[in-house]
């Protein structure tokens, strides 16, 4: 037999040579939507186009109308010009994820912006919504400890429970957030900044994280000022790294703040496509991804769990407003921030009449529940006769209900407030809240 000589092996390698790349063209810009000609892409699937000098913009299909393939690029384009050249990827860029992540902050296509080298991992991140069928999902039956007495004590949250924090701008939600990623016993904490202020991705990993909170933690940020498609994928990839480590037999806590900014991104992308608004300037498509996401998150089979916190902005301080709505209606429970409280100094401004978990009853005993009641009870009877103390309306004596929560308000008042840097377990939470019922 002739051994092959380096010639013939160099012949032959040529013919996995591609003489010709395949590319369209620019046809359109507008606004962030862009459209091109000449390529066929499916929609999610990655491209890049060359800009005026030399450099690739990476983008994403989106949509298409006919022969006109419409893109939308992951950061602010710079240097587009007609006719530019649009080069399809061939498949997606592998992200490889492993415990190395731990203590990164990352954008939402996986790059690291902490300046600290290249993310190190050994297993192969699926970076599409994982999905999880309703019949493998694990109950969720025993309790997430947050430290923080309202939330332990009155609205227990469980491990794989789906929770929306919903509150009007400057509330506090963001304070909150920051005391239960510090405070929590989850082995994981994933953090997504979606939309926010720029300046808030440095100082919630200083202020709220911390060293120690931050060497568990992995936070992807895509602040206000990354496009539309980058705020969608960001929160995406929240889900994503969140389900590898609950996978692995962690306790997993998700972060994400805010859904709002996650719905105002698809209806930016939807209404572009000519989609029409539907509820307050929303398209359907701006409803119908919350649930699709939210379905995620939560418990599979395996020993680890996935806990995820929502924060979901209220304009105008409206509880009615659609996505609010929306997101009530598919999440595990709702905790609902008062202006009037942030204002009187009430802090956390957490509104307990207001606030439910729907999952307390499977994580906690009779005598918790009961306790807890009590304590919402006694505090909505106070409310109720709050406007008439001042004006000598009422009289002790008459309604023993209403004597023991006016005598009994000061420790209640005391017990729903916390300092931010306080923590609160949750067995300590629920001996104060039994001391407080046999008063």
């Amino acid at each position: 037999m002739i051994k092959p000589t380096a010639f013939d092996k160099a012949l032959k390698s040529i013919e996995n040579i591609s003489l010709a790349r395949v590319a369209g063209r620019l046809v359109r810009a507008n606004g962030l939507l862009l459209e091109s000609l000449g390529c066929q892409l499916v929609i999610g699937q990655r491209c890049q186009i060359e800009g005026s000098g030399g450099e690739l913009i990476d983008a994403q299909a989106v949509g298409f109308d006919r022969d006109i393939t419409y893109l939308m690029p992951f950061k602010q384009p710079q240097g587009l010009m007609a006719g530019a050249r649009v080069f399809p990827a061939e498949k997606n860029s592998e992200m490889l994820i492993g415990d190395g992540w731990l203590g990164r902050v990352i954008n939402g296509v996986g790059e690291p912006i902490d300046g600290r080298g290249k993310l190190e991992g050994d297993t192969v991140l699926q970076q599409q919504l994982p999905q999880i069928h309703p019949l493998t999902r694990k109950a969720v039956d025993s309790p997430l400890d947050v430290g923080v007495k309202t939330i332990n004590g009155l609205l227990t949250i469980g491990k794989g429970q789906r929770v929306g924090l919903m509150a009007g701008s400057g509330v506090g939600k963001s304070v909150l957030l920051g005391m239960i990623t510090r405070s929590t016993s989850a082995d994981v904490v994933v953090v997504g900044l979606i939309g926010e202020r720029g300046r808030e991705v440095k100082e919630f990993i200083e202020n709220s994280l911390q060293a120690a909170g931050m060497a568990k933690s992995v936070v992807v940020a895509a602040p206000a000022d990354e496009s539309p498609l980058m705020r969608i994928k960001a929160t995406e990839l929240c889900h994503a790294i969140a389900s590898y480590y609950r996978d692995r037999g962690k306790d997993v806590l998700l972060l994400v703040d805010s859904l709002t900014r996650y719905a105002m991104a698809q209806r930016e992308i939807a209404l572009s496509l000519g989609e029409p608004p539907a509820t307050k300037g929303y398209p359907p498509s701006a409803f119908g991804i919350i649930p699709t996401l939210v379905e995620t998150a939560g418990n599979a089979q395996g020993e680890g769990t996935m806990t995820a916190i929502y924060t979901v902005l209220a304009e105008g301080d409206d509880q009615q407003d659609p996505i609010v709505d929306c997101a009530r209606a598919v999440l595990d429970g709702h905790i609902v921030l008062s202006r009037h409280l942030a204002e009187s100094g009430h802090y956390p401004a957490i509104d307990i009449g207001q606030s439910i978990s729907r999952c307390m009853s499977q994580v906690t005993d009779k005598s918790h529940q009961q306790a807890a009641r009590g304590l919402k009870q006694m505090y909505a009877d106070y409310m109720a006769i709050k406007p008439l103390l001042p004006l000598g309306g009422y009289v002790a004596g008459v309604d023993a209900g209403a004597d023991r929560a006016v005598r009994l308000f000061p420790a209640v008042e005391s017990f729903l407030r916390q300092q931010v840097d306080e923590c609160c377990t949750l067995e300590s939470c629920i001996s104060d809240l039994a001391t407080l019922a046999k008063a």
